[in-house]
């Protein structure tokens, strides 16, 4: 058996890892030249070119979700070698597909949590990008072992391959909001992506988010959640309730017993990564994944911190800049800056110019955490956030590590 793999970013590359995992052989090309992938004795790789004659070849071809939609690549598209038409029990499996622009991969282990309390034998997976292996990865682990559900987190940029790769049977929206406006070019157009994603679908939709009430008109059948403020979870903001109200309404189209939701969803202990409350000596630390204005936004009206410590995005990213203007308006005292996925602390300075607080630059992790120490024990609220979720994990285990 060979794969060829067209387009080398994550999810082309968390492809190639399942592939060689389960000893198949693969082909691999991208335009970019600069892209480092380890050398494996069953891995031919291009760059820079793809060779249509090793494409055509190859038993099974998977398009990246970034190349998904060119026009050079359509011929495969159609002619039934794409690896999910190729490898096919993931399509006869009861699949629950989650998308929306924050909280799916909690949303994801919520419901996957509640479904496995009920007996289900579940597989979840799906976007790279949100900490699972891809979706390669949930395709092939589906073909060799028997499940009763796929859940399947979908990322807002991945909308029209999963719709070509994965039969849903239920999608979940968890909330719209602004994110990865290079893609996208406009909030409508994104809407418009989502609309055309659950054409057809049994769909549950958050009532609470209004532009997406319009959205249940293209689905077969629409199902809507509210969230439930007095729902008791372990977890940090009423975002998280959203999150569970979404869960609890899978489980409720599943026919599964409410006291077994309430049970599942109250002990839930959270995602690593995400936003969660710490108590340290009296103080408070608020730390998390916010990568988006939207899922700052959520943070920060939780709480009155007096500190906010923010990692910068990728250079390309400008428009997650608004990250700062969005926690601005919430008049911390200070405001600290750090390297995140790039540094980028100069542009997020001028963003903040006519800001009348305090702004510091922390140039690494080391400067992060002692700089988040200081804040805890002189007893200020503090927010940790932004972007890069490994360095965050990092700077979270460093200042556990080493509590006041």
């Amino acid at each position: 058996m060979r794969v060829a793999v067209l387009g080398l970013g994550v999810e082309g590359r968390s492809a190639i890892k399942s592939l060689l995992n389960r000893d198949i052989d693969v082909y691999g090309s991208d335009l970019d030249l600069d892209i480092d992938i380890e050398p494996h004795d069953q891995l031919e790789i291009d760059l820079g070119f793809h060779n249509f004659e090793k494409i055509r070849s190859a038993d099974a071809v998977l398009i990246s979700p970034s190349l998904w939609n060119l026009k050079t690549f359509e011929s495969f598209r159609k002619n039934e070698k794409l690896l999910p038409d190729v490898y096919t029990h993931h399509r006869s499996t009861l699949t629950i597909g989650v998308t929306g622009t924050n909280g799916k991969t909690t949303t994801c282990l919520m419901i996957t949590s509640i479904l496995k309390k009920a007996g289900y034998k579940v597989l979840v997976g799906g976007n790279a990008g949100g900490g699972f292996q891809g979706y390669t990865e949930i395709i092939l682990e589906a073909e060799n072992k028997d499940y009763d559900v796929l859940v399947v987190e979908v990322c807002d940029m991945t909308l029209d391959f999963c719709r070509g790769s994965f039969d849903m049977d239920l999608v979940v929206v968890t909330n719209q909001g602004k994110d990865h406006v290079d893609i996208h070019q406009s909030q409508k157009n994104y809407l418009n992506s989502l609309r055309e994603f659950i054409k057809d679908k049994e769909t549950i939709l958050n009532a609470d988010d209004y532009p997406l009430a319009d959205l249940g008109k293209s689905s077969s059948k629409v199902h809507y959640f509210h969230k439930d403020n007095e729902r008791k979870l372990k977890l940090f903001g009423e975002f998280n309730q959203e999150n569970a109200a979404a869960a609890a309404k899978v489980a409720e189209v599943m026919g599964i017993n409410r006291k077994l939701v309430d049970e599942t969803l109250g002990s839930f202990e959270g995602v690593a990564g995400r936003t969660e409350i710490i108590e340290i000596s009296g103080s408070k630390l608020v730390i998390g994944k916010t990568d988006n204005v939207d899922a700052a936004k959520a943070v920060m009206q939780e709480d009155d911190f007096q500190v906010a410590i923010v990692g910068t995005p990728r250079r390309n990213e400008k428009w997650r800049l608004e990250i700062l203007k969005e926690i601005e308006t919430h008049q911390p005292q200070t405001i600290a800056l750090f390297p995140g996925l790039d540094n980028t602390v100069a542009e997020a300075r001028k963003v903040l110019k006519d800001y009348p607080g305090e702004i510091v630059e922390l140039d690494n992790n080391d400067e992060v955490v002692e700089f988040t120490k200081n804040s805890l024990k002189n007893h200020l609220t503090v927010f940790l956030g932004g972007n890069g979720q490994e360095n965050l994990m990092e700077i979270r285990k460093k200042v556990m590590d080493n509590e006041l």
